[in-house]
């Protein structure tokens, strides 16, 4: 089986999210997308995090009636901080009849050569690509990458350049801010997920 893993806190995990595992789930050669929660980082500040459970939690929520996506906590089992290639090579080990590739923000794949043993990660998986609306902060650290890098990575044999993907400019922290001024969420949400958060006064 053809396994597609993206990678997030998904704090919260919003319609964006799910429009991308479900694009890559259903138009892209993947049987799966397992969407895997990242833990916490303790190098990191948490003050707007919300805890590893709740995080993984409101996925399994969110994706509850769907048999081609899965909720995935193989990182907080694994030494911290946590390295893809590390996670890779795990899942690897542990279900060897499985092909795990990565889905990933151009955004990502701008900065990829920064990623720890990203060589080896590109020898060994697919990358699925999807377009992203980028920041203004974001446009001016790509304007610092070479091109001519960028277009060896769009152009590696194992990278998927899904063009056709549809791009949505929506964040976990603009969701989480909105909340934070009482505004209405709901349809930034799916709704099992937005009442689990409003239940638990979750960012407010």
């Amino acid at each position: 089986m053809k396994i597609g893993l993206y990678f997030g806190t998904f704090n919260p995990i919003h319609v964006g999210h799910l429009v991308i595992a479900n694009y890559m789930a259903e138009f892209t050669e993947l049987d799966q997308v397992w969407l895997v929660v990242s833990p916490h980082n303790p190098l990191k500040d948490k003050s707007t995090l919300l805890n590893d459970f709740h995080r993984l939690q409101l996925v399994r929520e969110a994706i509850l009636d769907n048999d081609k996506l899965k909720a995935s906590d193989v990182e907080f089992k694994l030494p911290k901080p946590s390295y893809t290639i590390t996670t890779l090579t795990f899942l690897q080990e542990k279900y060897p009849d499985n092909e795990f590739a990565l889905i990933m923000g151009e955004d990502n794949l701008r900065t990829f050569h920064k990623w720890f043993n990203h060589e080896m990660i590109l020898k060994n998986h697919k990358i699925y690509v999807y377009p992203r609306v980028l920041t203004t902060q974001e446009e001016q650290e790509v304007n610092q990458i070479s091109h001519n890098l960028l277009n060896d990575f769009r152009h590696h044999q194992n990278v998927v350049i899904c063009e056709e993907a549809p791009v949505m400019k929506v964040s976990s922290s603009f969701i989480r801010d909105a909340i934070k001024k009482g505004k209405d969420v709901r349809y930034l949400l799916t709704e099992s997920v937005y009442k689990y958060i409003d239940e638990m006064r979750f960012y407010k």
